[in-house]
């Protein structure tokens, strides 16, 4: 098998902070010995948590500093009663999906306990050390650290048993552990600590268990600001899955072990890490950071005036080749996920054909034909449910043939899924939770248990008048030539108007501008080995983008190049740009 000619993606990008090597710590003792620097002048030290922080470990290698009184915030929480009753309504029976929980932190606790917290530690002697997860709430302290990790590093540990923060469920299905996690903790969670990164005087990463690196606020905050002024890449991470192929295990040089690698998160701050390194050190933190903290700077002012501090783009990797079908699928209606779940935006996306097998056989399956009978296929699908019969799903869905660099376009409402043997690049907006599975082939999951369908809520989501001819009037061949000259062209490649995304394919052999228009972009080579960005200002140093990597381009760039580089002089290169339109 060989599918693709370049072989230089790095698996772990970090931006380089200069200036900041003596702010930077690595490991416990090293970390101690700072902070035992302030235990003369600081009298309370505040230790806040982020939701997954090994909070035994933290207290463990903390109390070798010997302060004279360490306090668990968490000893404040509700009752498990009233905590289970504040959160009943966004966490329902339904094994997947949630309703956003719009609360606070603050109302996960007592208030009468924090007051009494309060008064003990205004009557100890020092130094006190108060940690746990919401341990600013009783005070700021003398000192505030606060303990991050990225939300991927959190899934593992719910598989390796982790519990969830406000629950005793160390067995819970992991579907159900994310629920808790992306409707409640994570929510809460991001809201608290947006309101501590200005002013924290430390940072704590804890993505290694027993192996934490440090920053002062002042070179974290430094740093944030530095990946908000150049473009960057993600630390990208790869799961397998029942239809997943071999085509990244190749290309990329991962690990064997798995027996397929069916997706990658290359370009999706809310769960990818950003690297930044300090010297010898370098500290892995949730990229949703840079997102709280540089909002306006990273997203643009006219992005972030509709969207806040939240990131409407992704970028994702789902690698079929020698794989299967992805499970047969509908996003909900932009109506339908506010009404239902909270959220203010859906999951429009597309899927660009990275690569695809050479024997033809790639496809998706997109859209409905024509004169389907709703009642007698949502019959067909409750019997498939069941296990009474086989889905008959190419009497109802459009089987499309695919080739490299197709651009299908599937707005919320369009039930779809890749085919075996493709390779796509998934464009889409960011809620990634809210799909709908309608029809997984028979398969059960890597875990031996049958994968579950949402048929309820996917039924009342599909458009049924999207139907063959509509499907090949809007969604497919959209491309669109904008410019062309004898060393450039750029088109037009989607998406479809009911979606708020905007891409664009830049083929070139020699530099080209490109103008970010108030808008964050993200940028991948979909074809050729190397591009170099850059400013004609000088306004940051050369980067270097690799054959499938994902790129975050600032909006606060205004305008970049870029140049094909690493290659035989006048050869061709594509990159695929997305932005909010």
């Amino acid at each position: 098998m060989k599918y693709g000619k370049y072989h230089n993606y790095e698996l772990e990008p970090a931006l380089d902070i200069q200036g900041w090597d003596n702010h930077a710590f690595s490991g416990w003792e090293a970390i101690r010995k700072e902070l035992g620097r302030h235990m003369d002048h600081c009298r309370v030290f505040v230790f806040d948590l982020y939701p997954g922080t090994d909070k035994e470990e933290v207290a463990k290698e903390l109390a070798l500093l010997s302060p004279a009184l360490m306090v668990d915030c968490e000893t404040c929480l509700l009752p498990p009663q009233q905590l289970e009753q504040l959160l009943a309504l966004s966490l329902p029976q339904d094994p997947v999906f949630g309703v956003m929980f719009y609360g606070r932190l603050e109302n996960c606790f007592d208030p009468a306990s924090l007051d009494a917290l309060r008064t003990e530690i205004e009557r100890s002697d020092g130094p006190i050390f108060l940690y746990g997860t919401g341990a600013s709430l009783v005070t700021k302290g003398d000192m505030l650290v606060y303990l991050d990790l990225p939300r991927w590093e959190i899934q593992l540990r719910y598989r390796r048993g982790m519990t969830n923060w406000l629950a005793d469920n160390p067995d819970a299905p992991i579907l159900e552990k994310y629920k808790r996690g992306f409707f409640v903790e994570w929510r809460i969670a991001d809201r608290h600590k947006s309101e501590l990164l200005g002013s924290l005087d430390y940072l704590i990463e804890t993505t290694s268990p027993g192996h934490p690196n440090m920053v002062s606020g002042n070179a974290f905050r430094s740093a944030l600001k530095t990946a908000a002024s150049r473009p960057f890449r993600l630390k990208p991470y790869f799961d397998p899955g029942v239809w997943g192929g071999q085509w990244m295990k190749e290309n990329f040089g991962l690990p064997e072990g798995p027996p397929n690698y069916a997706w990658s998160f290359d370009g999706v701050p809310e769960e990818n890490s950003l690297q930044f390194r300090f010297g010898q050190v370098t500290l892995e933190i949730p990229a949703i950071d840079l997102v709280l903290f540089c909002p306006r700077h990273l997203l643009g002012e006219r992005v972030h005036a509709r969207f806040g501090a939240e990131f409407p783009i992704r970028f994702d990797l789902l690698d079929t080749i020698e794989g299967g079908n992805l499970s047969l699928q509908v996003h909900p209606l932009t109506e339908y996920i506010g009404q239902t779940f909270g959220m203010h935006y859906t999951q429009d996306e597309s899927y660009y054909i990275l690569d695809a097998a050479e024997d033809g056989d790639a496809c998706v399956y997109l859209g409905l034909k024509e004169n389907v009978d709703s009642k007698r296929m949502a019959s067909d699908l409750y019997r498939a449910k069941s296990g009474e019969a086989l889905f008959p799903a190419e009497e109802y869905v459009n089987k499309i043939p695919v080739k490299k660099h197709d651009h299908v376009l599937i707005p919320a409402g369009t039930i779809h899924c890749s085919g075996k043997n493709t390779m796509v690049l998934e464009i889409s907006a960011t809620p990634y939770i809210f799909t709908f599975k309608l029809w997984d082939w028979g398969r059960m999951g890597l875990d031996g248990l049958p994968r579950p369908t949402h048929l309820e809520h996917g039924l009342k989501n599909i458009q049924w008048d999207w139907d063959t001819p509509w499907v090949k009037k809007n969604l497919i061949h959209q491309e669109e030539v904008l410019e062309e000259s004898g060393h450039h062209k750029v088109e037009r490649t989607g998406l479809h108007t009911r979606q708020f995304i905007d891409t664009f394919r830049y083929t070139f052999s020699e530099s080209i501008e490109i103008a970010c228009k108030d808008s964050v972009q993200m940028l991948n080579l979909v074809d050729g080995g190397q591009i170099t960005i850059s400013s004609k200002t000088g306004a940051f140093p050369p980067f270097d983008v690799h054959y499938a990597e994902t790129a975050v381009v600032p909006a606060a760039l205004d305008a970049y190049s870029v140049r094909p580089s690493g290659i035989s002089e006048g050869e061709t290169v594509m990159i695929i740009v997305a932005s909010v339109r």
